[in-house]
């Protein structure tokens, strides 16, 4: 598997500047650019599975940590870790890519950045990936994720830890050992003193869990979205439920959707059949 480039730039919030670090695969002046965007707590390197297949495809494969994850910066008030902030620094992210066009693999929280970022007027995504979310998400999936992230956790080693959080990443599909260890070390980050935590800062995971209300809604954005999208929804998902998922087939862009046995939310894409799954609908004509 090659090694990716690590690289930084700058967003603004309205407790100023944060650093934005992201990943970069392949050659410079490839063709064809992916922008691959994690869920809530998760980071970049959660598709370096996908990055690696597709680079060595041909693609500029870009991976960015969503700010207050992974080596990205806190933001200075918990209050901004949300969708506007997220769009105004993934806006600055592709302009610094100095490209016309990208497409775009989102899961879970990165798939409703993608989706709302297609949805504007000139937007620059070409094509859209949606790994188990939709347009509309359900109070209680919501409200469960929300109490599983609110929590800060501590581990006094990396072997309990990813005891634990293998059971908690349950819905992330059917994975070997060696895959799962690579997702569980991709998922901490150890403390000075030597402890392991979950590697997103704590203040958005409270900020979360205080935003849940009712169920999210977001078909008016959905009806607005022209580019040719696919949704891969896990089969156990209950944030990307069967009912919306056969809507997106019928409203606005009308989705190819494609059901991943095994998983939950939200399939992992490390298995190549899930990764070949993704390329070969990006590189349609």
């Amino acid at each position: 598997m090659s090694e990716p480039r690590l690289k930084f730039h700058l967003g603004l919030s309205a407790s100023g500047f944060h650093r934005l670090a992201y990943r970069e695969w392949g050659l410079i002046d490839a063709p064809r650019v992916l922008v691959c965007v994690h869920g809530l707590t998760r980071n970049g390197r959660d598709f370096e599975e996908v990055a690696a297949a597709a680079s060595a495809a041909g693609w500029r494969v870009i991976c960015p940590d969503v700010v207050g994850r992974g080596e990205s910066d806190a933001l200075a008030d918990p209050a901004g870790y949300s969708f506007p902030q997220y769009l105004q620094d993934m806006n600055a992210l592709i302009a610094r890519l100095d490209v016309e066009q990208v497409d775009w693999l989102g899961t879970s929280m990165g798939g409703l950045i993608g989706m709302l970022m297609a949805a504007q007027p000139k937007s620059p995504l070409r094509r859209l990936v949606l790994n188990d979310i939709g347009p509309f998400l359900p109070r209680p999936a919501i409200a469960d994720i929300a109490s599983q992230v609110a929590e800060e956790r501590f581990w006094p080693d990396f072997a309990s830890a990813s005891q634990e959080l293998r059971q908690a990443y349950e819905g992330f599909g059917p994975l070997d050992d060696e895959q799962w260890q690579r997702l569980i070390e991709r998922s901490l980050t150890q403390t000075a003193d030597g402890r392991w935590r979950r590697n997103y800062d704590p203040a958005l995971g409270n900020a979360f869990a205080t935003s849940v209300g009712g169920d999210v809604d977001l078909w008016s954005f959905w009806e607005a979205v022209r580019q040719p999208v696919l949704v891969l929804r896990g089969e156990h998902s209950q944030l990307l439920t069967p009912a919306t998922a056969a809507e997106m087939k019928q409203r606005g862009p009308c989705a190819e959707v494609v059901e991943i046995a095994g998983s939950g939310h939200a399939p992992a894409l490390m298995r190549r059949e899930q990764i070949e799954l993704i390329l070969d609908w990006l590189g349609r004509p």
